[in-house]
């Protein structure tokens, strides 16, 4: 979830050995349908209960969990399958009229009776509240919800986008009972009523507690019987004792590698031995070019650096396995994906291309940079990363680069008034479509700021991806805008992070939570 036009903080997992990546989860045998309880310790903090607010990586966690969408997204899939919905489709040519049926029978969590007014509610809520925290901002094409009868809800779109069921199916697309909400404000109480396999049953500073709800009806299987979220509010060293001593079952996101090495080390005075399970991820970072700035606006400093930034390098040395390189705006296992930074300045840095392309835009001299970095919004390891990186543009002898780090409100500030020449950015997907890495990024009004537009990408490719229903037929629209953007580098692609997570060995189910969807699947876990 990229949660609006911030760009999320990034796993702090800065090292996490290769070789400590092991299988786990991934058998059905023991105990795995026993009902047992699962507890899950977390350094992400749940900012939001009421999905009209929340728009961070932890509050959609809760929200896909508790809350049913009409679509949502199947373990290991990227395409929107029905959920709360028994059937939905774009019921014109132009995509602007998409259609959802409603399955029979669904209730939520107090009992309440869900109809398309609870849909329509829930939409007309979250764009009426339009709170600066929540998703409201990914609707822009949503001109009005109509429920026709109890079982029809009728989406009017004042554009097309073909993407619109790959955004109700993220947690912006949740549905709250239309009885149990303001229409005009936020609720305030820390509770939930959803239709979604788990309610909950409290909330506060330091745990959620979930049970299943038995008014469920929808595709999920529970195969537990209650799920118990810790919250450790990014102290890692509790988060590590919790896990060795057996208080949770596993830890998502919030482990070093220095902590995950020790862990792996430690003499556990339990039978439970502790793994790693690591899953896709789509989860990226970038290095963003200022096209106004006097030196990073120059196309030829802009290919020096494409040219020698050793990817390699730097997932080895700083990320130790956490992440893979990455050489295209669009992530791996997005449609869509190509491999263009790869095709067009290659793997291998190149102290000759980059001394080429420099002297093609007449530049002689070394080039003096900085690039900047805040580590308080992306990761400690973030610093680090960029310091390699100014390490490999200096032992090239074309460059005098330096690393300048920021708090993030500085940072934001900063970017906005055009003082950063070249500085990182870090995505998190709202739904795992290609629209997702390219829109945001490169259309009309994008959240970089850097002063950069094409006008094809937004005159013809934006809008021509956006209203095509077959996904599939975008493949070579998309392989052109990410090739323009690889010839003109407005960005520069880094690394795809892996998702990961430290577990007791006998916990189940874990690799169904941890793919492109980025959905937590919180009844896919089991205890045997």
């Amino acid at each position: 979830m990229n949660m609006r036009n911030q760009w999320p903080v990034l796993p702090v997992v800065a090292g996490l050995a290769s070789g400590l990546l092991t299988g786990c989860g991934t058998e059905t045998g023991g105990s795995a349908n026993d009902g047992s309880a699962v507890v899950v310790g977390m350094s992400d903090d749940v900012l939001a209960t009421d999905p009209a607010s929340g728009y961070d990586p932890g509050s959609w966690l809760l929200f896909n969990n508790v809350f049913q969408s009409l679509l949502s997204f199947p373990k290991g899939g990227t395409d929107p399958e029905p959920d709360a919905a028994e059937s939905c489709a774009f019921t014109d040519t132009r995509t602007t009229v998409y259609k959802c049926t409603l399955k029979d029978g669904l209730k939520f969590s107090n009992g309440d009776s869900l109809t398309s007014q609870d849909v329509k509610f829930s939409f007309d809520r979250m764009l009426k509240i339009n709170d600066d925290a929540g998703p409201a901002i990914m609707f822009p094409m949503l001109d009005k919800v109509e429920a026709p009868d109890e079982k029809t809800v009728v989406f009017r779109l004042n554009t097309a986008d073909a993407t619109f069921p790959s955004k109700i199916a993220s947690g912006a697309g949740s549905i709250v009972d239309h009885t149990q909400y303001d229409a005009n404000g936020l609720r305030k109480d820390g509770k939930a009523v959803g239709s979604g396999p788990y309610k909950l049953d409290s909330f506060g500073d330091d745990e959620a507690v979930f049970s299943v709800n038995e008014h469920y009806k929808g595709t999920a299987d529970v195969q537990n019987s209650g799920v118990t979220m810790k919250f450790f509010s990014g102290d890692r060293a509790a988060l590590k004792t919790a896990l060795l001593e057996g208080e949770v079952d596993i830890a998502y996101r919030g482990l070093s590698a220095a902590d995950i090495a020790e862990t792996e080390r430690a003499d556990d005075s339990s039978s439970s031995g502790i793994e790693i399970v690591d899953g896709t991820g789509a989860e990226v970072q970038h290095l963003v070019f200022n096209m106004d700035d006097p030196v990073a606006g120059q196309l030829g400093v802009r290919k020096a650096i494409a040219y020698l930034v050793d990817r390699e390098a730097l997932i080895e040395d700083v990320y130790k396995g956490t992440a893979t390189p990455l050489y295209s705006i669009i992530p791996a296992g997005i449609g869509g994906h190509n491999t263009a930074f790869f095709d067009t300045y290659g793997a291998r840095p190149s102290k000759a291309k980059a001394e080429a392309a420099l002297q093609a835009d007449g530049i002689t001299d070394k080039v003096k940079l900085t690039l900047w970095s805040t580590p308080s919004r992306y990761g400690p390891a973030t610093d680090q990363e960029l310091k390699a990186i100014a390490g490999q543009l200096n032992d090239s002898g074309l460059f005098d680069a330096d690393v300048k780090s920021v708090d993030y409100e500085q940072y934001e500030q900063d970017i906005a008034e055009g003082k950063y020449g070249v500085y990182v950015k870090g995505w998190i997907p709202d739904y795992p479509d290609a629209d997702n890495f390219t829109s945001p990024f490169f259309g009309e009004g994008n959240v970089l700021g850097n002063n950069y537009s094409n006008d094809s990408i937004t005159g013809t490719l934006i809008p021509r991806t956006g209203a095509q229903s077959d996904r599939t037929a975008t493949d070579d629209d998309y392989g052109r805008l990410q090739d323009i953007v690889a010839e003109e580098l407005p960005v520069l692609p880094i690394w795809q992070a892996k998702q990961y997570a430290v577990v007791r060995d006998d916990v189940y189910g874990l690799e169904y939570c941890l793919d492109a969807s980025t959905v937590f699947r919180f009844w896919e876990l089991s205890k045997g």
